[in-house]
């Protein structure tokens, strides 16, 4: 069976893909929507391809004759007597290899979380300027969806000032501050979970879910700091609610 270690391995592969990607929202967690149908190519590619190598494989061993090519002496002298091979490895490579599956299995079995407030945490606070400028008029009506990007933007960068005197909503986990504050906290991806940046709101007069909790908050903004400056980051977001929700099919923020 050793032989067929290369075929399994791409089929594994393959089958975990399409299992995130075609039978369910998982791959969501990873990278944005429209990259579906290139991870659904992409498992099936490999999961053909498996089959295509294991059936190239047991023609090679058929046309040997050597059944699975484990397990056979060595015949030009380097076996060890019994009728084994003293290396401890046939054709199909060293036992070992069969490692190799091991994360192909727990890609499949046990699909990875989407990034939370670890990764938030270790973003650098360093931001690159934006500018200061006016933002389009927000919506009729209280209260406003903004995603943490959008109220992040306006509450620092806009000068028309939109956002007082609204009413927002904003969905995101619960991260923590070392002084005791917390935050409504939401990844932002440009292509998939490799590339994510944090945005996050601070969230007063409201005590603190879990960690890790999502929540959607629903508040007004508290203006600090001048436009632009460091004192006016993070936002600050006085909350008249906070609900705990289910984490969305897509957790993550377009860039």
């Amino acid at each position: 069976m050793r032989r067929y270690g290369p075929a399994v391995l791409l089929a594994l592969v393959g089958a975990a893909i399409l299992r995130v990607s075609l039978f369910s929202e998982l791959y969501l967690r990873y990278v944005q929507a429209g990259l579906r149908p290139y991870l659904v190519v992409s498992g099936a590619a490999l999961v053909l391809l498996g089959a295509a190598v294991a059936v190239v494989t047991n023609r090679a061993g058929e046309e040997h004759g050597d059944g699975d090519g484990d397990d056979h002496g060595d015949t030009d002298g380097h076996g060890n007597g019994d009728g084994h091979a003293g290396h401890g490895h046939g054709p199909g490579g060293p036992r070992v290899a069969w490692f190799l599956t091991l994360p192909a299995l727990a890609l499949l079995l046990f699909p990875p979380p989407a990034l939370g407030s670890y990764s938030a945490e270790r973003e650098a606070a360093q931001r690159a300027a934006r500018g200061v400028g006016t933002f389009p008029a927000l919506p009729s009506g209280n209260p406003v969806d903004l995603t943490l990007g959008e109220f992040g933007s306006r509450a620092v960068y806009d000068s028309g000032r939109s956002l007082k005197g609204r009413t927002v909503r904003l969905t995101g986990f619960v991260t923590r501050g070392g002084d005791g504050t917390w935050y409504v906290t939401r990844l932002l991806v440009s292509c998939c979970a490799a590339d994510a940046t944090s945005a996050k709101a601070e969230v007063r007069g409201a005590q603190a879910p879990p960690v890790d909790t999502w929540v959607t908050v629903t508040g007004t903004w508290h203006p600090e700091g001048g436009l632009g400056s460091d004192a006016a980051w993070p936002p600050v977001v006085d909350a008249r609610s906070v609900r705990q929700v289910p984490q969305p099919d897509s957790p993550y923020e377009k860039r």
